[in-house]
């Protein structure tokens, strides 16, 4: 809990203009979830999209394929059109990419709380979530742009075709609960987290869309938006294991459990299903009778859904299936048919009744003769190259153990070292010089050989070196744990943005426990604005146990006066 409101003020207090700036965000986005609906009876009936109230009482405006906003978006296809607002595949002719639109009425009872919310999402700028790239009131229309993904599919669509593996449902649950995690300890709800809003993109990572916005759009709120969403999460796993929604009622292409049953935990459900994913979807869905049983507390927010899932072994993804190899099949080439392709169906007759084409003539044979005769030569003569070369290292004499050797002409060659590879890292923390954290929970994401997850900084207002705050002059980072004393090489980090200014420095080999930038003496890079890479090598190797990546000033994040940078993966060389 402290570490959640350390964060919030980060986000609040830097400004460097007026506080009541940061306050009036937190306050839209407040209001977008005073001005919702309840996303739980969305989520158990199934179809909040279709309930009573405010069904076409303002008609979404005149529309058409070919229309264009803001001389840029061009509407392509109308996907959704429900309750006044319509949505749309669109491209931007800009940057010649694919988009997709919200539109709305101005006027409209939804439309303030929809740009608060799309706005409030913008400044995440998290990349597990679907990207709000921009939200515009012009020409008594509002509008929502956002990213489109044509690469991934649809968790309705993935379910269609049965169950999931339960590795890919372990990652499924994680990387969810971990992106709502960090969204609700920026203020962010998303309370419509259904199948359809979560996205499997082509290498495996799961992309949320409609944070805050969908629900905005359809007028959805809760009371307790954080155990909102926990439900949400568990329902999701649900579907995951069994292909069935945990309700009675069918929803979003899936059938609902028997009326009358109650909830029922997964493994009941479906043969073989993994018992502890069983048991985080029952601890999620908050169902007491069946956590009592199994003696595990619910869980009543993402934060602590994702620490629970973060507790279980790993699965292992299933070992890959190799085809069986096919039949040994005679070529054309080895029958016989030298450059000629005979007819289908009438090659095996050719190959059986006609012998091959001679080549027994005086020519011919001369000629093979004549070959062979080559060939042998170069292979002598390659063979006598070769031992003369054994030979001559043979002779060489060896100098000590300096890894050097001396040729007859008495140079001296050193041996050639391999190539630096990835020491494992045994932990990771949060570099706190002013003695609060900012992100702590997210440090594991530096270090877990995934690219796609980061350790990510909240945003700072107004300027570069983390708002210019007294507690963050001497910037953040991420001090690595070898576990012992080891010879460092080198270092390869991936950042979460380009434009970071960072450095790497390391500790000495007596260090047990740096915390301060002076514990840090020897530099393995310099003090530099950096791009999407950080490799650097060194001369001599270091020997230490802690290396310390430090960031001193983040890159703007797209907004016009917000910053935010981060750390996606960390691999230190040895």
């Amino acid at each position: 809990m402290a570490e959640r409101s350390t964060a919030a003020v980060d986000v609040a207090d830097n400004s460097g203009e007026d506080p009541l700036t940061a306050k009036a965000g937190k306050a839209a986005s407040d209001g977008v979830a005073e001005a919702q609906n309840t996303a739980e009876q969305s989520a158990k009936d199934g179809d909040g999209e279709r309930r009573g109230g405010e069904q076409s009482v303002i008609t979404t405006p005149e529309l058409h394929s070919g229309h264009k906003l803001a001389r840029r978006y061009r509407l392509e296809e109308c996907v959704t059109r429900l309750d006044g607002f319509s949505s749309w595949r669109a491209v931007d002719e800009k940057l010649r990419r694919a988009v997709g639109v919200h539109i709305l009425p101005a006027d409209h009872p939804r439309a303030r709380s929809v740009l608060a919310a799309a706005r409030s999402s913008a400044l995440l700028g998290d990349p597990r979530f679907v990207q709000v790239l921009d939200a515009v009131e012009e020409n008594d229309l509002v509008y929502v742009v956002h990213e489109w993904l044509p690469d991934a599919t649809e968790l309705t669509a993935l379910l269609a075709a049965g169950p999931l593996e339960a590795h890919d449902a372990y990652q499924l649950v994680s990387q969810v609960s971990q992106a709502m995690a960090a969204a609700h300890r920026e203020g962010l709800a998303h309370l419509r987290l259904t199948p359809s809003a979560v996205l499997r993109s082509s290498t495996g990572q799961y992309r949320i869309r409609g944070l805050a916005v969908n629900a905005a759009l359809r007028g959805i709120s809760a009371e307790r938006p954080q155990r909102t969403d926990t439900e949400a999460i568990g329902a999701l796993l649900y579907a995951a294991l069994t292909k069935r929604w945990p309700y009675e009622n069918d929803a979003y292409g899936l059938s609902g459990l028997p009326k009358g049953v109650g909830l029922i935990p997964p493994d009941q459900v479906r043969a073989g299903v993994h018992r502890g994913l069983s048991e985080i979807a029952m601890r999620a869905l908050v169902n007491d009778g069946a956590t009592a049983s199994r003696q595990e507390p619910p869980c009543t927010t993402p934060d602590e859904l994702a620490k629970a899932v973060a507790a279980m072994p790993r699965i292992r993804p299933p070992e890959p299936d190799f085809p069986t190899p096919l039949e040994y099949q005679r070529t054309t080439y080895q029958q016989g048919n030298y450059g000629r392709s005979p007819r289908p169906g009438v090659a095996a007759a050719v190959a059986t009744a006609v012998p091959p084409p001679p080549l027994q003539s005086r020519t011919g044979k001369a000629l093979k003769w004549a070959v062979s005769a080559l060939l042998i030569a170069a292979l002598g003569l390659g063979s006598w190259q070769v031992a003369d070369k054994l030979l001559d290292q043979r002779g060489d004499t060896k100098t000590g153990d300096t890894g050097t050797q001396t040729s007859p002409g008495g140079q001296n060659q050193k041996k050639p070292q391999k190539p630096p590879q990835p020491l494992r890292i045994a932990d990771a923390g949060e570099f706190m010089p002013g003695g609060s954290g900012i992100q702590v929970d997210e440090v594991p994401n530096a270090v877990d050989d995934k690219t796609e997850t980061a350790w990510i900084t909240p945003q700072y207002l107004g300027y570069a070196n983390f708002g210019n705050l007294t507690n963050r002059k001497q910037g953040s980072g991420i001090i690595v744990d070898l576990g012992s004393v080891q010879n460092v090489r080198g270092i390869d980090v991936t950042m979460y943005r380009a434009g970071q200014k960072a450095q790497v420095l390391a500790a000495d080999e007596e260090a047990t426990d740096p915390s301060g930038q002076d514990d840090f003496p020897h530099v393995l890079t310099k003090l530099d604005t950096v791009g999407d890479r950080l490799k650097a090598t060194v001369d001599k190797p270091v020997r230490t146990r802690y290396v310390l990546i430090h960031i001193t000033e983040l890159p703007s994040d797209g907004t016009g006066n917000g910053f935010r940078g981060g750390i996606s993966e960390i691999k230190v060389l040895g």
